[in-house]
């Protein structure tokens, strides 16, 4: 019996992905690496913040210093809350309210605390009985620490929920953590989301689908 709904923020409740990508090209830049590009970020959405630092550095043959894991993640967070636009995907606050009256809803994010607790608060407030940061695991997407995090904190086992996401970390996160995984093609194209359960065209598709749930 489905229990619970676990969402990723990031392209699935909020189109934000555009704005992170930004901040961490601008960050990585500062830090020496200066062609990543808002693919290479894509790539790599659900990673928290040292999975990010590691796998840029990684792919351009550079090796991340101590220093870096402390310094980057607040130069990128600074450059974020400058310059960021809140936009929600229309119609999902509204499904969220309803799903709310049944389900239990959460939120696995890879992004800093702060960020992820600020946008909800002001766009989706109220509605969320968990929220697990990339802040508050060791072991960022793919890894599916982050949503057996969530899972302890739900009380549930894997197969009383789904998993709503975007990115393939997030997928690949989901299914290690042995949850049915739906996924929608927001920033990355479909093939990128292969190990889905099933994969929804766009968010209309998505609210659809949710709204059948109920």
């Amino acid at each position: 019996m489905l229990k619970a709904i676990i969402f990723d923020m990031d392209g699935v409740l909020i189109d934000s992905m555009p704005y992170h990508a930004q901040s961490w090209i601008y960050t990585f830049n500062k830090a020496g690496i200066e062609s990543v590009s808002k693919e290479d970020i894509y790539n790599l959405e659900g990673s928290n913040s040292k999975g990010m630092i590691e796998k840029i550095f990684e792919q351009y043959n550079k090796v991340p210093k101590r220093e870096h894991f402390d310094q980057l993640p607040k130069l990128k967070k600074e450059h974020f809350f400058n310059n960021w636009e809140i936009k929600e995907f229309t119609g999902m606050n509204e499904c969220l309210t309803k799903l709310k009256i049944k389900f239990s809803l959460a939120v696995v994010s890879g992004a800093d605390q702060k960020i992820v607790r600020e946008i909800l608060n002001q766009q989706y407030p109220n509605i969320f009985d968990v929220i697990i940061t990339g802040n508050d695991v060791n072991n960022g997407k793919p890894d599916p620490e982050p949503y057996l995090n969530a899972l302890e904190q739900l009380k549930i086992e894997p197969d009383e929920c789904l998993v709503v996401e975007n990115a393939t970390f997030g997928v690949v996160s989901a299914k290690n953590a042995g949850i049915y995984c739906i996924a929608i093609p927001t920033y990355v194209k479909p093939d990128k989301l292969k190990d889905a359960d099933k994969i929804l065209d766009n968010h209309q598709e998505l609210i659809k689908y949710l709204y059948a749930l109920r």
